[in-house]
């Protein structure tokens, strides 16, 4: 309790700290121009993410402990590998605490990814990866309706579900996105939309991507 209560205190001590946030901002654009998020791997695999963001997601699986996390995005693979394994390790903690024996490759908790073009040398990686038993990948756009239907269909009976939506940043892709999953979040879980920053990037950060200004 004295952690999550200090905790409090920091956020609002930092959310008045203007030096800080100036820091903070000219270290994210430096960031990016130099693909700084580009530079790490879990467990093998590329995870186009910044650290402190995969801390932070960890947190968020431990707090709800999802039987389901649906994943709009999927690149390299690293972010679904980073999510089928704080899947196992609930699975892991849940079995120490009852006393039972644990088979990892029998467990009802997955990962479904979402991604519009799923590269074979990416899909191959993944499907060899010893994490695959709990990850389904569904090739399309995630605002097709085929798909948000199947993906639907796929998340029938479970209790736990945590959405992570990070594919086209467009406006109005995120939004359809918003419109399609957020109605399968479970109650106390989340829906978490990824690099909602580049609404304060100055023009011409994403040169490259649909989402520019």
């Amino acid at each position: 309790m004295r952690f999550e209560q200090e905790l409090l205190s920091r956020i609002r001590e930092i959310q008045g700290n203007d030096g800080l946030i100036s820091h903070a901002r000219t270290f994210m654009l430096s960031t990016l121009r130099a693909k700084y998020s580009y530079s790490f791997s879990w467990l093998g695999r590329p995870i186009i993410q910044y650290p402190q963001d995969m801390v932070a997601m960890q947190e968020l699986i431990w707090a709800v402990k999802p039987d389901l996390i649906i994943e709009t995005g999927i690149a390299h693979g690293g972010s679904l590998i980073f999510s089928a394994s704080m899947l196992t390790l609930l699975d892991v903690c849940e079995a120490v605490e009852s006393g039972t024996v644990l088979d990892p490759a029998q467990t009802r908790r997955k990962v479904i990814g979402i991604d519009i073009e799923i590269r074979p040398h990416n899909r191959e990686a993944i499907e060899k990866h010893p994490m695959n038993h709990r990850i389904e990948m569904v090739e399309g756009s995630s605002i097709n309706p085929e798909v948000v239907a199947k993906v639907k269909e796929m998340a029938k009976g479970y209790e736990r579900v945590l959405v992570f939506l990070d594919s086209n940043h467009t406006h109005d892709h995120v939004l359809a996105e918003l419109e399609a999953y957020a109605p399968l979040v479970s109650k106390g879980s989340y829906c978490v939309v990824f690099d909602t920053i580049i609404e304060d990037m100055p023009e011409g950060s994403f040169p490259d991507r649909p989402w520019d200004k």
